[in-house]
């Protein structure tokens, strides 16, 4: 294992990973890591997709909280990756919060992935929309899933849907209504929709879960 990799779906055994069920290796965003509660309720969602698999770039892993350059992020990250596959040799979706799924976008353009999953894309580089993160997104080939809430000042809606326009892969959006940049809804707009958290958090995994099925039987071409 490699330093700062972390391997959940205790009790499986290298047998069972070793089929057909879809390898999910998820990434952290910027400001916390693979063991932050938010990433640990998603690992125990995420666990009816597929086989996840986490870990902390270099700098979380080290007790820095300044993210590496880019070109470090996306080393760790394909390190990560090729640990991973040396025991999964089925489809492998790249998922990631905020800064982990713009690196995953990154590194599908090094390597062969059959799907993206962007949970909270930062798509205006602090805050800034003058500063587009899009060019990697333009580049891309592999299908990707974006999760956006409508109260996420680092991806609004409206630029995002410009730039889905110009993405040539296949590019799928799921808005989590009063969402945050964590897909957190508020208060209120639970009570006016009459709904909870762990409503809006299903939803979004059945969307998910629908994605990725439909990308891991994608033909090629």
């Amino acid at each position: 294992m490699v330093p700062g990799e972390h391997e959940e779906g205790v009790g499986r055994s290298v047998d069972d990973a070793m089929t057909s069920t879809p390898l999910l290796l998820f990434a952290h965003g910027a400001g916390a890591g693979s063991c932050h509660p938010w990433m640990r309720q998603w690992v125990k969602l995420l666990d009816s997709v597929g086989d996840v698999r986490t870990f902390d770039y270099p700098y979380m892993a080290t007790g820095s909280r300044r993210p590496d350059r880019l070109p470090k992020l996306i080393a760790a990250h394909r390190t990560a990756l090729d640990a991973q596959r040396r025991f999964h040799p089925g489809p492998v979706v790249l998922i990631g919060k905020s800064m982990g799924g713009r690196i995953g976008c990154h590194v599908a353009l090094e390597e062969k992935v059959d799907a993206l999953i962007c949970l909270g894309y930062p798509l205006c580089g602090g805050g800034d929309c003058e500063k587009l993160r899009d060019e990697v997104l333009r580049k891309l080939s592999t299908p990707i899933l974006f999760v956006q809430g409508t109260r996420d000042s680092l991806c609004p809606l409206d630029v995002l849907k410009r730039v889905r326009a110009q993405i040539p892969c296949p590019n799928e959006l799921v808005v989590v209504r009063g969402g945050d940049h964590s897909l957190v809804v508020t208060k209120k707009q639970l009570k006016e929709d009459g709904e909870t958290q762990e409503a809006v958090d299903s939803r979004v995994l059945d969307a998910i879960q629908s994605f990725v099925a439909c990308a891991v039987r994608r033909p090629e071409g």
